[in-house]
């Protein structure tokens, strides 16, 4: 959430920044900034009338401890009265709608970013195969590990059954990615809940405005999340926490929901655009002068993971009309994926600075009084993305797949998927 004393201070600045994600807000902007000179004009009539209710209220004091007749001022006081309740009515509808239009705009891009997106660096070769290497999905259904058809009679489209060793890989990926971010970054482990109110959801930035994505129970409007990052960002909404209590660093793996409305016609094929996938995630809650140091970092441990899978990846800097919603930097990570012939997304790390905070008033206590801590989030990584960057990238000829060497302690000792 935009801080509303930056729009009142520089509301230019802030439209010219929230135009560099490809939309122009001046009309939400310029709305705020009414509604909030309105709030303050109101809020100095009522203080200014609760004074004089007070003054009057002395003289009445006065008057009777006199003996005298105070019938005038009490029905002055009493009309001050219903007109501080109207004008108190007022404003506490004027704060709703401030608050209600300061959640549906965006986190305002860095100012160094550009437009576009930008590729940083990239991390291994190209695989070249002797032969026409084919897709992930050619593969499992081909090793009986990934049906489909199954799943689409149980859920419908969208939706995928692994079994037997494809179920197995799934299960050693995770194990595995967990005891990465937990034994070597130092991540505290959390099995969060699945299903959380809305205003956990409205915490992290997914409602009001993405409801059209979440899958929202009824009648008790529960919601299915879509990240893990929503329950663990949340973990301490409505918390003060003391400077030494930060950095927090949290990893779950959790089962992700998301409608993907708006994706008819792209991705039908294979575990790229699933309404239920797996995902490990990583959460920091930091200091705000240490959140960019923590970026830089959260984006090396997601790496990890790649770079111990063996797997070609590439870093992108997002453009300022590319990141998500809550984001003001975002790095993407991108497997080279053979048998599709492309480049897919496995992870975003992205750096929401106060933006979430705002919204959970998650504060830690500094010497200078109580200040929002800022929060960062990141893949570690899309497990159904890299079980099928597994299967494209460690495919042999007679449609095998070879299984990592880091992985095969997690697989049984086994080191290779055979046909059947």
């Amino acid at each position: 959430m935009i801080d509303i004393k930056e729009i009142r201070s520089s509301s230019e600045n802030i439209i010219a920044n929230l135009a560099r994600r490809g939309r122009d807000y001046s009309s939400e902007i310029n709305d705020l900034k009414d509604l909030d000179e309105k709030w303050r004009e109101l809020l100095t009539k009522t203080e200014r009338l609760k004074h004089e209710k007070n003054d009057v209220s002395k003289e009445i004091g006065i008057l009777k401890k006199e003996g005298k007749q105070a019938e005038q001022l009490i029905a002055k006081m009493q009309g001050i009265a219903s007109e501080i309740k109207s004008i108190d009515g007022s404003i506490k509808t004027i704060k709703e709608k401030i608050d209600s239009k300061l959640l549906i705009i965006p986190n305002p891009p860095d100012d160094d970013l550009e437009s576009a997106d930008k590729i940083i660096r990239q991390e291994g070769d190209i695989k070249e195969f002797g032969f026409e290497a084919r897709t992930h999905w050619e593969i499992g259904e081909t090793l009986k590990i990934i049906d489909f058809k199954t799943a689409a009679k149980l859920s419908g489209s969208r939706f995928t059954m692994l079994t037997g060793e494809g179920a197995e890989l799934e299960r050693a990926l995770i194990s595995f990615m967990l005891d990465v971010h937990k034994q070597k970054h130092g991540y505290y482990e959390i099995v969060p809940p699945y299903l959380v109110r809305e205003e956990t959801m409205t915490g992290t930035g997914q409602l009001p405005k993405f409801e059209e994505e979440m899958y929202i129970t009824s009648p008790d409007r529960m919601c299915l999340i879509p990240t893990a990052e929503v329950p663990l960002a949340n973990i301490h909404r409505e918390e003060i926490l003391s400077k030494e209590d930060l950095p927090k660093k949290y990893v779950a793996y959790t089962p992700c929901f998301r409608r993907e409305a708006g994706s008819y016609g792209k991705d039908t094929s294979g575990l790229i655009r699933n309404h239920q996938f797996n995902k490990v995630e990583l959460v920091n809650i930091v200091l705000p002068e240490e959140s960019e140091k923590f970026h830089e970092q959260l984006l090396s441990e997601s790496e990890e993971v790649l770079k111990q899978l063996g797997l070609t990846y590439r870093v992108l800097q997002l453009g300022s009309s590319d990141m998500g919603f809550s984001a003001s930097k975002t790095y993407d990570l991108e497997v080279w994926m053979p048998g599709e012939k492309k480049w897919r997304e496995v992870s975003s790390c992205s750096n929401c600075r106060d933006f979430q905070a705002r919204r959970m008033e998650t504060r830690y206590r500094s010497d200078s009084g109580t200040e929002y801590v800022h929060t960062l989030n990141s893949s570690g990584v899309a497990v159904g993305r890299i079980f099928a960057a597994v299967l494209e990238n460690f495919q042999t000829e007679e449609i095998n797949v070879t299984i990592p060497d880091i992985l095969r302690k997690y697989f049984g000792g086994k080191d290779i998927i055979k046909r059947t």
